[in-house]
This record gives structure tokens, C-alpha cells and sequence, in this order.
């Protein structure tokens, strides 16, 4: 009797508490219970919870818990085991009501956790409380949880359906219809609340309006399978995805359907599917997945076809049990999608090659160029002339090279992914480490003869059906020497390929555009040709690389024909690094990567170069970018992807203003709005003016010299906090020797940010106006590789605002272009 009344009054007062929340008292503060009126169990537990380190004040965002907060429900699922991610919590405790969630919440809310997944209310129906004083105990909690630790995202998930028909648990499972008023209230609630209402009832629930019996053995509680089903209903929301699997490159036709298939973990998903090999005259890596509840079932022309398919089958399983039932059909736009790597200026051990050309498979790539030898270093071994390897005739890495074993072993490892292998010897041009080591040109007389040597013994070792020759930028002084060793090469059944523009290759020679010579090849019915231009990862700064190459129109084609080929991008890291590492990590290889591999495989894309998203197709960047962040987050956690979020970020740019150096204080454009104002840009890098205008348009048509631009925008922050940011002004290319930032300044013409009116400092910059040397490895002065710059944000909108001034059209010499462009976006990731 003494619990009931007790029960009884705390009721009265969490009731007129939360009343006086919603009348919009601003400090909410949860009732108070005495302990008495909480069973043993209960104790137990929460004892337990306060008893656990609590390291959330240590740890960033993105690692902090993510809380399952309820009843029995919950306290009887392993949740850590079942999402395999150590920072899942089970605040679950058996017989627990909404008050006694709201006895414990500064517990969960002291964690400032980052995610909580609440279910509770089952039992306080059982005990006779009405659907509104439910629904108004669980928005109590959403509240005080929002005010406490205003980052976290609250999930609040509807109450479960009951079955009446095992004859236990009575109280609870009478209560069909205060269940559905309840979760209709939730339901209606979570807009003005600032929550996301997550409806499983409806997932759960059978024709007669019961709790599936499957998922079930006493009418309330769930087995096994109904845990596994709630696994998959919420996967995407415990980890930040969207709601359909994110694939990459997107298929031509996806239609998703409502059940899904459960994996065998048992098995290997490969022995999980039905393949049907298919005669068909349709595109060789033509395929057809269909993904039904108790089939998978993959259809192919080709074995290129079947292996197309199970990477989109790998991308499906994202969860890892099960795979929702879609159909699938697709094919390639364009038959070569590939990417280069330089090794010959910078060595790269197999295992990194290796990791490289797994992701390319991943994401149904299938050309590897392989660049290796350089002016800097020969780095493929020839037997005949091991000078060529000598640590003595190298520059860099000095005695790295692969071996024949090797190079076959690559040969090998691409073969198996589908991955035609295409070597690069280049000539006569970067031939300079030829030249110490056999101490003549390539283009003399004895020259010749040292390379047919060489391509000789290469053609006859290494099964491979393309040579590249590279051939630019050289000056030719024997008009037969392309010819010469294109004949030769092609004697041994290769085709040949080199650089355009380049040397007078022969009409049979593909083509590989760095420039297209205004269209000379592109409209040239007779020569193939490889797309390459404006698509060199070294030469890009992180975010722009996305943007561009995703809007990007490749060959001038929709999609490839006899002639198109397709496109290869390149990562040229022109400049010595300090690891090997700093090659994924100083250019946006990865993120960069999946963008291709979007508009390779699908084809289209806009003419011309798109240097800022508003000057693409924003609607479709928009969906692409959720997807490259979901693969970012499943996929990309151990290794380097230099990307944030940047489509939802928008600026006013204002100018143009007067450049006065002397000027003491900044005249901010909101004193002039309307005449100043000049255009809204989106992005994390906006490009002003690009260093190669005119080709390349940038978000101002006519910069003029000496004058002052200005850009502003807000951030949004749920409280106070110090938060990391990239900022940027001049996004140094890794091929040209381009000088250090200035000390004390984000660049030469002292550009500035303010947030809320304080400076934000420049970098402490490690090597300040160091003049550009092309074997001084570059450090700290790319944001994305830098430690992010820490500002301070208060709560709501904080304002930002960017004064880029802007000086000659012109760089100082050709290592240091003019570039007119900012970088200012959170780090999330």
C-alpha cells in the first residue's frame, strides 16, 4: 500500500513538472523519487550504470556512446555484440517504468553520450497510466536530455505490439490500443521536440494486429529473431546512414523492395548466391542481381560481370546479416576506369599498391597505371642493365625498385580483381635517370638499342597487353624514335600508348589527353583515346576534387564509344614526402576515387570543369555526398579520406571593395549589403578565381586585381563548445616547388577569418616563407593534413566572416600560381 501511494505521488508531480516545461519554463528540472519505490533489481543495475567510468569528456563526438535506454526489451539484447561497436551501451533495466527512466536520466545525460535509442512504456500501460501521461514522461526525457547535452541525438522508438495469445504478461498485453494512442503521440510530438520518431510497431506487428509470433515465445518480450529484426530496421540510424544501402558507383536500375535476406554466417556470401553465366550480347561486365528474401540470385554475361556484381552484393551486406531485397540491373558507361600512381618519383612499398588496387576493385575500376620510371629513378629491374636500379642513379629512395617477381605478383593481384595492368616506360621524356645510368640519351643511335633491349626483355616477361610510353614534354631530337619503338613494341602483339599532347605518335597509338589541343583528338575519328585532363588528384585541393570530377563530363561523351575509351585519374606527386604515406595522405586519392568511379561507371556529368558545387548539378552532388560520407564511415576509418561534409554550407560573397593595406580595421560588407553584395556560393573550398582562368571559371567573372572580397556565413552549434575546423587559403599543389605560407599569416596577401568578431589565428606554420624545393617534403601547410584549427562557438548561430584580398592575376613564377580561393568547413570526421 505505503509503494502504491507513493507511486502515486510522484506521478502527481513528474505530471505537473513536465507541465510546467511545456508552458516553457526554460530550466527543466526531472522530479525526485524515493528509492523505495524501485525493486531490488532495479538498484542492481543502476547502481552498476553510475559505477562505470565515464570518459565522455575526454573523448570526441564521434566516439562517444551510443545508449539503448529502456526496459526488459532492451536489457535483454547484447547490443554490443549485435552491432559489434564498443561504444553501444545497454542501459536496459527488466520491469523498468518512464519514472524510473527519469530517476536515472542525469546518469545517461552526464555522459553526454552521442546517440540515444529510447523504448520504454510498456509497463506503465500495464500499470493503468493513460497514453498521454506516457507520452508526456518520454518527451520529459527527450527534453531534459536536449538541455543537458544538446548534441545528442535522440531516437525515441515506438513501443512494441503485444500478443495476447501466450496467456502471460496480462496487464501488458491488453493494452493494444492504449499502445497505438500512445505511439500516435509520440509520433505527432517529435517535430516541436527535436527528436526522430523511429516506428517499429508497424515491423513488428502481424495481420491481426498482434507482435508477429516469430519474433516472440511469451506475447511481450522478443527472441533472437525479433532482436535481429530490430537490428536491422535500425542499423542505419546507429551509424549515421542512409536508410538505403549507399552504393558506389550507383547502378543504372536499382528497385528496392520491403523484405530482406538474412546471410548464412556460416558460409562465405559468394557460396550464397545462385550464378547464372548468361549467352548475351550485352556489355561484358553486364549484370543482374536480384536479392529475395530466401535467393540471391546473380546473372552475368562474363566473369568481369559476376565480379562487378558481388561488389555491389559486398556494398548491399553493408550490416553484415542481412541484405534488403532489391533488383539490379547494370553496365558500365565507359570500358576503361582508371587510376595512376607515379612510383617513379616517390617508391611505394607492394603492400600500399596492393591496398590501392583493392579499393579500385571495390569500386569496379579496372585500369592500374602504373607509372615507374622518372627523371628521379628507374624502378623496374632489368636484367640485362641492372644500372638502371643502381641505388647510385637514383635521387630518391635510392636502391628501391620491384623485381621481376614483383611486378608479376602486381600483374597477378590486378588480374585477379579484373584489373588490366598497364605499365608505364616513359620516353624519350623523364628519362634523365636512363641517362646516368647508361650514360647516353635515349634518342641516340645507342639508345635506341639499349631500349628494344629493354622492351625486349619486358614484352617477352610480363604478360601484359599494353605498353605506355609516355612521350610529352620532351624535345624531340630523333623524329624516328617514337615511330621506331612503336613498331617494336607492337611487334610482340602490344598496343601502345602515350601522352597527349606529346611526341608524332603513330595514328595506332592510344592516346592519354593531359590537354586535347582544342579538340584535335577528341573530334578525331581515327585515334582512341583516354581522358586525363583536369584530372590529376596532385594539382587539387580535397573537397574541390569531389566536386569537380563528380560533375565532370569525361571524353566529351555521355557514356564511351569505339573511339572514347574512357578516363584514367592520376595522382603525380611530383614533390619528395618524408613517408610513403603522405602520398594518400597530402592528395585526396580515396574520396577522389569513388567520385570517379560514380561518373565513370554511369557516364554524363557537365562540359567543361565545375570548380564549385553551385555551378554543378547541386540536387544530384547533394545525394552523392551522403553516399561517399557513408562509405567514409563504414569503409574508410582506417585509412586516409580527406574529406567533410561541405554541400549544406553556403556563403554571400561581397565585393568588390577597395584594397587599402593601411586600413586599420575591416569595413565588413553588411554595412553595404546591397550594393555589395555580389552572389550565394555553396561549399567547404570555394574557388574564387582559378589558377587556370580562363579555362576554369571560377565563383567571380571578373576578379580584378587589387581589390577585396569578402565571404560570410553561420554555423549552428547546440551549445557552447570549442569545435575543429579546416581553414584554408592556398591549397598547394604536391608537383610544383610552391613557397611556405608567410609566418603569421594564412597567405601572401594576408587573408583573414573572424567568427563571431574574434581573429582566428593562422598556423604556428613549421617551415614559415620557406622558398619551394621540390625534395623539401611538404608538412603542415594543406589543412588536410595539418591538425585542424580549434575555434570557440557559442551557442545558436555563429557568424564567420572571410576577407580574401586579392593581389596580381599572375603568380611569381610558375611554382607559385595566383590562387584566389578560401577553405572553411567542420571537421565531423
Amino acid at each position: 500500500m505505503q509503494n502504491n501511494f507513493l507511486y502515486k505521488v510522484c506521478l502527481f508531480l513528474c505530471t505537473a513538472l513536465l507541465g510546467l516545461s511545456l508552458m516553457g519554463i526554460s530550466q527543466i528540472v526531472l522530479p525526485t523519487y524515493p528509492d523505495s519505490i524501485f525493486n531490488t533489481y532495479y538498484h542492481q543495475r543502476y547502481s552498476l550504470f553510475k559505477a562505470l567510468p565515464n570518459d565522455a569528456a575526454s573523448l570526441s563526438s564521434s566516439k562517444r556512446d551510443i545508449i539503448f535506454l529502456g526496459n526488459s526489451i532492451n536489457d535483454g539484447s547484447e547490443w554490443y555484440e549485435l552491432f559489434n561497436d564498443i561504444r553501444i551501451k545497454n542501459r536496459g533495466i527488466s520491469g523498468d517504468i518512464t519514472e524510473g527512466i527519469l530517476h536515472r536520466l542525469a546518469e545517461i545525460s552526464n555522459r553526454k553520450p552521442a546517440k540515444v535509442f529510447l523504448m520504454i512504456g510498456i509497463n506503465d500501460l500495464g500499470r493503468g497510466l493513460s497514453p498521454d501521461s506516457v507520452a508526456k514522461n518520454i518527451l520529459l526525457m527527450n527534453d531534459y536530455l536536449q538541455q543537458e547535452s544538446p548534441n545528442t541525438q535522440v531516437y525515441i522508438q515506438s513501443i512494441l505490439p503485444v500478443n495476447p495469445s501466450f496467456g502471460k504478461f496480462a496487464g501488458q498485453t491488453s493494452k493494444r490500443e492504449q499502445i497505438n494512442q500512445t505511439n500516435a503521440l509520440l509520433k505527432a510530438a517529435s517535430t516541436k521536440h527535436h527528436y526522430e520518431f523511429i516506428n517499429l510497431h508497424s515491423e513488428f506487428v502481424d495481420a491481426q494486429g498482434n507482435l508477429d509470433a516469430k519474433y516472440t515465445n511469451d506475447g511481450l518480450h522478443l527472441v533472437g529473431a525479433g532482436y535481429m529484426h530490430w537490428r536491422h530496421l535500425i542499423y542505419p540510424k546507429v551509424f549515421g546512414l542512409t536508410h538505403q544501402p549507399a552504393l558506389i558507383p550507383m547502378p543504372k536500375q536499382v528497385k528496392w523492395n520491403k523484405e530482406y535476406y538474412t546471410i548464412d554466417p556460416s558460409k562465405s556470401l559468394a557460396a550464397q548466391v545462385k550464378i547464372e553465366l548468361i549467352s548475351s550480347a550485352q556489355h561484358k561486365e553486364w549484370y543482374e542481381l536480384i536479392v529475395r528474401p530466401n535467393q540471391i540470385t546473380i546473372k552475368a554475361a562474363t566473369q568481369h560481370g559476376l565480379f562487378n556484381a558481388l561488389q555491389t552484393l559486398q556494398q548491399l551486406a553493408r550490416n553484415g546479416q542481412t541484405i534488403v531485397a532489391c533488383e539490379i540491373k547494370d553496365e558500365p558507361a565507359f570500358a576503361w576506369r582508371g587510376y595512376m600512381i607515379d612510383v617513379g618519383r616517390n617508391y611505394m612499398s607492394m603492400n600500399l599498391l596492393k591496398q590501392q588496387i583493392d579499393i579500385m576493385a571495390k569500386y569496379k575500376l579496372n585500369v592500374f597505371h602504373f607509372h615507374a620510371t622518372e627523371d628521379i629513378a628507374w624502378r623496374i629491374a632489368i636484367k640485362q642493365y641492372p644500372q638502371l636500379t643502381a641505388p647510385e642513379n637514383m635521387l630518391r629512395n635510392k636502391g628501391m625498385y620491384y623485381t621481376e617477381a614483383e611486378i608479376k605478383e602486381l600483374i597477378a593481384y590486378c588480374k585477379a580483381r579484373n584489373i588490366l595492368f598497364v605499365p608505364e616506360i616513359d620516353m624519350p621524356g623523364h628519362s634523365a635517370a636512363f641517362r646516368r645510368a647508361m650514360k647516353v640519351d635515349m634518342q641516340s643511335d645507342s639508345g635506341m638499342v639499349y631500349i628494344k633491349n629493354i622492351l625486349k626483355e619486358f614484352c617477352t616477361t610480363y604478360d601484359v597487353p599494353y605498353i605506355h610510353i609516355g612521350a610529352d614534354e620532351v624535345k624531340i631530337t630523333n623524329p624516328n624514335f617514337i615511330p621506331e619503338v612503336t613498331r617494336y613494341i607492337q611487334s610482340f602483339g602490344k598496343k601502345v600508348i602515350g601522352w597527349q599532347p606529346g611526341g608524332n605518335f603513330l595514328d595506332s597509338t592510344i592516346r592519354q589527353l593531359w590537354m586535347d589541343d582544342l579538340g584535335k583528338i577528341t573530334n578525331d575519328k581515327q585515334v582512341q583515346y583516354i581522358d586525363s585532363r583536369h584530372l590529376y588528384l596532385n594539382h587539387m585541393d580535397p573537397l574541390e576534387s569531389v566536386t569537380t570530377i563528380f560533375n565532370r563530363q569525361l571524353a566529351n561523351r555521355d557514356r564511351g564509344d569505339h573511339n572514347a575509351l574512357g578516363a584514367i585519374i592520376c595522382t603525380w606527386h611530383d614533390r619528395a614526402v618524408a613517408t610513403q604515406d603522405n602520398v594518400l595522405n597530402m592528395n585526396p586519392v580515396y574520396p577522389a576515387m569513388l567520385a570517379f568511379a560514380e561518373r565513370s561507371w554511369n557516364g554524363g556529368g557537365k562540359a567543361g570543369w565545375v570548380a564549385n558545387i553551385s555551378d554543378g548539378n547541386e540536387k544530384a552532388f547533394v545525394e552523392f555526398e551522403q553516399r561517399l560520407l557513408n562509405h567514409q564511415e563504414q569503409y574508410f576509418k582506417e585509412l586516409s579520406f580527406p574529406y567533410q561534409a561541405q554541400a549544406a554550407l553556403e556563403w554571400k560573397l561581397y565585393g568588390p571593395f577597395t584594397n587599402n593595406p593601411n586600413a586599420k580595421e575591416d569595413l565588413w560588407p553588411e554595412q553595404n549589403s546591397s550594393k555589395y553584395f555580389y552572389k550565394t556560393v555553396k561549399g567547404g573550398t570555394v574557388v574564387l578565381r582559378h589558377w587556370w582562368a580562363p579555362l576554369i571559371k571560377g565563383a567571380i567573372d571578373s576578379l580584378k586585381p587589387n581589390t577585396v572580397w569578402y565571404a560570410t556565413t553561420q554555423i549552428w552549434s547546440n551549445e557552447n563548445e570549442t569545435r575543429p575546423f579546416w581553414i584554408g587559403f592556398n591549397n598547394l599543389s604536391r608537383s610544383p616547388a610552391t613557397d611556405s605560407p608567410p609566418a603569421f599569416a594564412w597567405n601572401e596577401q594576408n587573408a583573414t577569418v573572424q567568427v563571431n568578431g574574434t581573429m582566428v589565428l593562422p598556423p604556428v606554420w613549421k617551415r614559415a616563407g620557406q622558398k619551394g624545393n621540390a625534395e623539401i617534403p611538404l608538412i603542415d601547410e594543406g589543412y588536410e593534413y595539418r591538425a585542424p584549427t580549434l575555434i570557440n562557438l557559442q551557442k545558436g548561430w555563429n557568424k564567420v566572416q572571410i576577407k580574401i584580398p586579392i593581389g596580381k592575376l599572375s603568380g611569381k613564377d610558375w611554382q607559385n600560381p595566383a590562387k584566389y580561393m578560401f577553405s572553411f568547413v567542420p571537421v565531423v570526421r
